[in-house]
């Protein structure tokens, strides 16, 4: 411990606790070497053999014993002060540290009843580390008492915060890898303190280990100077406390000070809280400098290993074609735990060293908040109904979609505040999409100064924002993972920036259904506004529809992807999603005042079915369509309406089916996703031999993706979105992706040739309209009035 901290009171370690502790730690130690490397004779009760090694060595070996360490003294203060404590391993290789520590602790076997606790589920343990059929080298879904899945670097202290919110009883370890600490979610995540509100949330205790190495690279905060990092993290608004060193028992004595620091400022900050109205506290953190691969081998054919990055991985390489001395170092360095010393005869834990675990729901193996299904409750939602738009005949005036919308959410939030499970995150940007309605119910949390014209800020609001994607995601992933409701809006260009964090998600909720001791958790609800064809003032930086094609590669159990077309079908489409469970949910919807084509009653009966023929804009009732305008979104809606209601004027003796796609996923084949139409359904409303033109809102070979298989694939021609962009004007975005009216008219007489002569002229007309347009807009600034005014008539 640093001189400063000398003056910390803590209650010395007796020799006797000082010592079951350590032997705890080595028999975490040895469970972990143990699932690196062996697959036979687990207790070594025989001479090592190459048959007893597994034939692939996969797993990391650096961070290891460290978080081991950082397991067995947490264990003790959740004892000493009754905590109700989870445990965030943020190194992406930490695996073998918390399976360990749930065995030791009970909770594993309690999990996986096959995984007993002797001699033969020690050899099970082992085995399936990194193993086919077992389980993967990472705290993943399928390791109890996790939340946060090893692969998603960068994001376990955002993912630690999401879990505080609400959870005032909470305190989260948040294990942060110095490797992981040079991410820029994480590098942004410290500043979560100033959004934690002492009275109504929880603690996380980030501990910053500092084991020196990434995989072949000195970490940067292991090289700058203590008073540096120190100074760092003062900055950051921090209590550091530092525990350095590699003597065993120095460092236990130095971490049981730490920690009971921190937990006596981590309950005067609550009691202050309480008490008084103060500046925003300086919550404790710890900064563990310890070796890379602790107690491991110490040197390997000559290259250094404890303390270096070799330590990283598998430290010591055993094989038929590996030096045979590797052997015996293996075997040496696996006795050196003296397992026979921590397990009795049969292979279990001896029983002094088991009741250091905490019991029951304290173990943070068994923690509900690790299973947050445990804890989920359905939110009270009002009926979405009351919020209608009134559309007397379509084409109605409408305020913005998300707009409307708002209120709805709005009163999510009265509905919700007293069990405080539903929040809502984006990057600043919630007045920006038209959801500031929500600020008559609820206001930003912001545990910060507050000037006199400052807006929305207060220490206990519901709705979090902060101008980083990764800190909205992240926030919501943990506070849904732990059992509670949200919705994350983003402008639609911008969510790229999480698409690692959805991607890593998705992955958990579908490893999740495949356990089924996890139970379900609260939809991940992305609504995606500011879109590709109305971000004319920002131009082309911010037009980019380019997230469905990515969400759409994942698991068709898991993701789900709606365009409402108007601001009744978006109620009736949050309404679901906020109801729903264990989904990525994405919205996609317009915030612009736009025409509202169905009233509520259509909205819901279009909504349920997901996909259908719009009879109001149809006149192929009484004989087969020549030609089917297909449309996905609410701008390609209205420009696929604009040109029906062209070729209805000048082409009166065409027959024209329109088909609004509310539900992507309905486009592709039932057998491939559950909400997709069986063959007969999708070719009874696209026909199998009849032109398609089809307006999407994204990029158009994502349709053709998803419809490739179908009958009538070949007379499928879309058009979206082709990455042409600028500032200009609403319309012109349209034109210059060629998704317009005009072009929609053009595209269906070039698939017709029967409309003759008409059709020839009526395609001049349009070629000189789009002349005439880009002419207006560069003379004037703004779309010719045949545009702003346009209204729909049959």
């Amino acid at each position: 411990m640093k001189t400063e901290l000398s003056t910390i009171e803590a209650e010395e370690l007796s020799a006797e606790l000082l010592q079951k502790m350590h032997a705890y730690w080595r028999a975490a130690n040895y469970l972990s070497v143990g699932q690196l490397y062996l697959r036979q004779n687990p207790l070594l009760k025989e001479p090592l053999k190459l048959e007893h090694v597994k034939n692939m060595l996969l797993g990391h070996w650096g961070t290891t014993p460290g978080q081991n360490f950082i397991y067995t003294h947490l264990n003790r203060i959740i004892n000493k002060y009754d905590l109700n404590m989870i445990y965030v391993s943020g190194p992406g290789h930490g695996g073998p540290a918390v399976v360990a520590g749930t065995y030791l602790e009970g909770t594993y076997t309690e999990v996986y009843p096959n995984v007993t606790e002797d001699e033969e589920g020690l050899r099970k343990l082992f085995t399936q580390f990194s193993y086919p059929g077992g389980i993967p080298s990472h705290a993943s879904p399928q390791t109890p008492g996790s939340i946060h899945e090893g692969g998603e670097l960068g994001y376990s202290l955002s993912h630690s915060f999401g879990a505080v919110f609400d959870n005032p009883d909470l305190i989260v370890a948040c294990v942060v890898g110095d490797g992981e600490a040079e991410t820029g979610p994480l590098a942004t995540a410290w500043h979560s303190n100033k959004f934690l509100n002492p009275l109504t949330d929880g603690t996380v205790l980030p501990i910053l280990h500092l084991n020196g190495y990434k995989i072949s690279n000195p970490t940067v905060l292991a090289r700058i100077t203590h008073e540096e990092l120190e100074q760092l993290f003062r900055g950051y608004g921090w209590n550091p406390i530092f525990v350095e060193g590699d003597e065993p028992e120095q460092m236990h004595r130095d971490m049981a000070a730490a920690l009971d620091y921190a937990i006596d400022r981590i309950k005067q900050v609550k009691y202050d809280a309480e008490h008084s109205n103060g500046d925003r506290p300086r919550w404790p953190m710890i900064i563990l400098r310890s070796p890379k691969g602790w107690t491991g081998p110490k040197e390997v054919d000559g290259y250094k290993i404890e303390g270096n990055f070799r330590a990283h991985q598998i430290p010591l390489a055993v094989s038929a074609s590996a030096p045979p001395q590797h052997l015996q170092m293996l075997e040496d360095w696996m006795k050196s735990y003296r397992p026979e010393e921590l397990f009795d005869e049969q292979g279990k834990l001896i029983a002094e060293l088991a009741e250091l675990a905490p019991k029951g729901e304290r173990r943070m193996g068994a923690n509900p908040h690790t299973n947050g299904g445990n804890l989920l409750r359905d939110l009270r939602l009002p009926d979405f109904r009351d919020y209608a738009t009134v559309v007397a005949s379509p084409g109605a005036d409408g305020e913005g979609d998300t707009y409307v919308s708002g209120r709805f959410l709005r009163d999510v939030i009265k509905e919700n505040q007293e069990q405080r499970n539903f929040r809502i995150f984006g990057p600043d940007e919630t007045v920006s999409n038209r959801l500031d309605a929500v600020f008559e119910a609820t206001n930003r949390q912001w545990d910060a100064p507050v000037e006199l014209h400052d807006e929305f800020l207060a220490a206990d609001g519901s709705v979090m924002e902060m101008l980083s994607e990764h800190q909205c995601e992240g926030w919501l992933e943990g506070y849904l993972l732990t059992g509670r409701h949200g919705l994350f809006n983003c402008y639609e260009a911008f969510i790229h920036i999480v698409d690692s964090m959805f991607n890593q998600h998705a992955k958990w909720l579908k490893a999740s259904l495949e356990l089924p001791w996890r139970r379900r958790i609260a939809s991940l609800n992305i609504l995606l506004t500011s879109t590709v064809w109305r971000q004319d003032h920002n131009g082309f930086t911010h037009q980019d529809p380019g997230f469905l094609d990515h969400v759409v590669n994942k698991k068709a159990t898991i993701v789900r992807v709606y365009l409402p077309p108007d601001a009744n079908c978006l109620l009736s489409v949050m309404d679901h999603c906020l109801r729903s469970y264990h989904y990525v949910n994405v919205i996609v919807a317009g915030k612009h005042p736009a025409p509202q084509w169905l009233n509520m009653e259509q909205a819901v009966e279009h909504c349920t079915r997901g996909i259908g023929i719009w009879n109001f804009a149809s006149n192929d009732q009484e004989a087969e369509p020549d030609v089917i305008m297909g449309c996905s979104g609410d701008v390609p809606t209205l420009e696929t309406l604009a040109a029906v209601s062209i070729l209805r004027e000048h082409l009166p003796e065409l027959r024209i089916r329109v088909v609004n796609v509310v539900d992507l996923f309905k486009l592709q084949k039932s057998t491939e996703h559950t909400h997709g139409l069986t063959d007969k359904d999708y070719d009874a409303l696209f026909t199998t031999n009849k032109p398609v033109v089809f307006a999407f809102h994204g990029y158009p070979w994502l349709v053709h993706r998803l419809t490739y298989n179908r009958a009538n694939n070949v007379n499928m021609h879309v058009r979206g979105y082709k990455e042409e962009g600028t500032i200009t004007t609403s319309f012109d975005m349209t034109v210059l992706n060629e998704m317009d009216r005009f072009h929609l008219v053009i595209d269906v007489i070039n698939r017709l040739p029967q409309t003759g002569s008409k059709g020839v002229y009526l395609k001049q007309l349009l070629l000189d309209k789009l002349i005439e347009h880009k002419h207006y807009i560069n003379t004037n600034g703004k779309d010719m009035p045949e545009i702003l005014d346009w209204k729909w008539k049959a």
